[in-house]
């Protein structure tokens, strides 16, 4: 069983590196300046470049992109050519992820709510998705992967799932086999990503520390057979992150860093599956608490390193 791990959108090492440089949708519509626009993509595509390349450096194989990339891209006031225009940096960025067998994907954020009760956020829903498709697109990311939680929870759970469904049916074929589904800590957990497993075929992603939030009594380990069976085309994904502090308050909260020894615990409870999973660890402190976890890994166990971030149990 081989475990490879990733982090998510910004390197703590690169200071001064970031793919998130924003323009906000207000000073966009007030100054009209198109040019800082074009600036402000090109400065994010090539500092990802660079974040490709510190990620190939140091042996990282899996990677979460930020869905800042392309500032207004969703914004359907804002109508401007963010494909074709930007084909050169594209097309660099996608050889080198495909040369480095690099697996990367998107979380498209809380405001894509695709069970939403409101027909402008569906609408609006759609768009962030075909956006973060059509970047996925454009770099030749041939297993696509859109990361979504179930979202709303307006007029009862039952009744929130058949919205998911039925919304989901409305989406292009090429979208919808794109998504898979991740356990939140509030709401939805992973019995009710079986259930929509089960009715549309989805991926579900075991996110961890929402299991621990949220899980109604559910057995973990009589549900992770059933899983990652859901991943037919790629390994499974698994969300990782310990909690700021126990705490009614903080406990969902993400923690600057990862308890090494409630991570050993959990690769000891997979191992048994006999599958390759990618873990994304979900820190505040990104590749640094990626780095840390590492160390602490190889001091407290005996898991065969690989290379600086897969390792085999």
């Amino acid at each position: 069983m081989v475990i490879r791990l990733g982090y998510a959108c910004i390197s703590e090492t690169l200071e001064g590196i970031t793919t998130s440089s924003n323009y906000t949708y207000t000073n966009y519509i007030k100054e009209q300046n198109n040019d800082k626009l074009d600036k402000i993509i090109k400065s994010n595509l090539l500092d990802l470049e660079k974040i490709i390349d510190y990620n190939i450096a140091n042996n990282i194989h899996f990677y979460r992109l930020s869905s800042k990339i392309i500032p207004l891209a969703t914004k359907k006031e804002v109508v401007f050519d963010y494909l074709t225009k930007y084909d050169t940096y594209y097309n660099f960025l996608a050889t080198k992820i495909k040369k480095s067998n690099m697996r990367v994907d998107f979380h498209p954020d809380q405001f894509c709510v695709l069970n939403s009760t409101n027909q402008e956020v569906l609408e609006n829903s759609k768009e962030i998705l075909k956006y973060h498709y059509n970047l996925l697109k454009k770099l030749k990311i041939k297993s696509k992967v859109l990361v979504l939680h179930v979202g709303s929870s307006v007029l009862g759970k039952k009744n929130s799932l058949t919205r998911f469904i039925n919304n989901y049916q409305t989406l292009p074929k090429s979208i919808q086999k794109s998504i898979a589904v991740e356990n939140d800590d509030k709401v939805f957990n992973i019995e009710d990503c079986l259930y929509l497993n089960q009715k549309l075929g989805i991926p579900i992603i075991l996110d961890y520390h929402h299991h621990i939030c949220n899980n109604n009594g559910i057995d973990l380990d009589q549900n992770l057979e059933k899983i990652f069976s859901t991943w037919k085309n790629n390994n499974p994904k698994v969300h990782f992150s310990s909690p700021k502090n126990l705490t009614k308050k903080d406990i969902r909260s993400h923690s600057d860093y990862i308890d090494s020894n409630k991570f050993i615990e959990f690769i000891e409870l997979i191992k048994k599956y006999s599958v390759d999973v990618d873990i994304m660890i979900e820190a505040k402190k990104k590749d640094e608490a990626l780095f840390r976890l590492i160390r602490e890994l190889k001091y407290k166990t005996n898991y065969h390193f690989i290379d600086d971030t897969s390792f085999e149990v």
